[in-house]
């Protein structure tokens, strides 16, 4: 006996809901994984997108360009998010920062930003607010999320969760200081592809006309290149400089333009070393949060071969051996146990509504036959 619409209609309901409570717990939202790998020719375009800025003293995020940093001159792109980026709620645009494959870059100047110019007398900016919050960048390449890399006098700490702040509180004069300058590495493997593969297999197809042809149409490769590790280490320093107008809110330096500085450490003056911690150690003042700030940044490529492209994410998956095994394990179980209540909870209500429709069911069906 087929089941009238309305019954059917809720049947499919219920089950829908059932298959989700099943699922819905084993679903990692901050990460899906990478299914074709991105070969990129020495000097290609790497894009670097920014996420939505997080707190782990609050569950609140931020968008990243409510903050007073540097904007895309060609204005900002929002891009489509995968299923997990998409239940984790993430916020993917575009940024200014430009990359290129194995191309070293030292104190890129990205654009001069007044981080104060909504600071109210007697109020904290929003920026320095987000400072005291500990809010965190997350930014991504090549669908890697960024690992932050911390460095003093004494250790050199990279953590590969919760990105890398946005800037520090100094305990002694309590006072907020921002990151401006960014130290990004990215580690990469290289690979040889075919890029005739396609035409080969179109000229089995075909007759050729002679043994020549055949020599003159051997394959070709080329070295190509994957990203396997993204890292960042964010710095704070005091850049003096001179801008062209003072009543600009931002200024984004385009091209080979460059604005003077008047304390350029070596990496900013010479442009032959890349920037570390040293340097900023050297010269002593970091970087306040008020004011018309420089933001400047590195690039820094090195090859891994240890590191295959399908091994890439298990460190970000393991936190690096942070948290034990048993932990995961403890969540696993968790996880089990929810499903098994929710699962079982919605049987019992898909049971109870089914019982209720057959019922009323055949009720309609010996009243019609009474009448009949």
């Amino acid at each position: 006996m087929l089941l009238p619409p309305i019954i059917m209609k809720e049947f499919v309901i219920m089950i829908s809901f059932f298959l989700f409570a099943i699922f819905a717990g084993d679903i990692n939202a901050s990460f899906v994984a990478d299914m074709k790998p991105n070969s990129l020719s020495e000097g290609e375009i790497v894009k670097l997108s920014v996420n939505k800025m997080t707190s782990s003293q609050t569950l609140l995020p931020i968008d990243y360009y409510k903050l007073p940093f540097c904007e895309p001159d060609e204005g900002i792109l929002h891009y489509r998010e995968n299923i997990g980026e998409f239940l984790a709620g993430d916020r993917i645009e575009s940024s200014p920062y430009v990359l290129k494959m194995k191309r070293e870059m030292y104190c890129e100047q990205l654009c001069v930003s007044d981080v104060s110019a909504d600071k109210k007398k007697g109020k904290k900016s929003q920026l320095e607010r987000a400072i005291r919050k500990d809010y965190h960048n997350n930014w991504i390449v090549d669908n890697l999320s960024s690992a932050s890399k911390i460095e003093d006098e004494y250790t050199v700490t990279t953590r590969y969760w919760q990105g890398f702040p946005i800037g520090y509180v100094d305990p002694e004069d309590d006072m907020e200081y921002v990151y401006n300058h960014v130290n990004i590495e990215i580690m990469y493997n290289t690979v040889v592809e075919d890029n005739n593969n396609k035409k080969k297999k179109k000229k089995r197809r075909r007759k050729k006309k002679n043994e020549e042809e055949d020599e003159e149409e051997e394959q070709q490769s080329q070295q190509k290149h994957r990203i396997v590790r993204f890292t960042v280490e964010p710095l704070s320093i005091q850049h003096k400089f001179e801008a062209e107008n003072e009543d600009d809110e931002k200024i984004l330096p385009l091209g080979p333009y460059r604005i003077p500085m008047r304390n350029a450490i070596a990496s900013c003056r010479d442009r032959m070393q890349h920037t570390n911690y040293d340097m900023i150690a050297a010269r002593g003042t970091p970087q306040l949060a008020s004011g018309k700030v420089l933001f400047t940044y590195d690039v820094t490529w090195k090859e891994n071969p240890e590191v295959p492209w399908s091994k890439r994410w298990d460190i970000y998956l393991s936190m690096d051996g942070t948290i034990p095994k048993k932990v995961h394990w403890f969540s696993v179980v968790n996880s089990l146990i929810l499903d098994v209540v929710l699962s079982i909870m919605i049987a019992c209500i898909l049971v109870r509504s089914l019982r209720r429709d057959f019922a009323r069911y055949n009720s309609i069906d010996e009243e019609a036959e009474d009448f009949g």
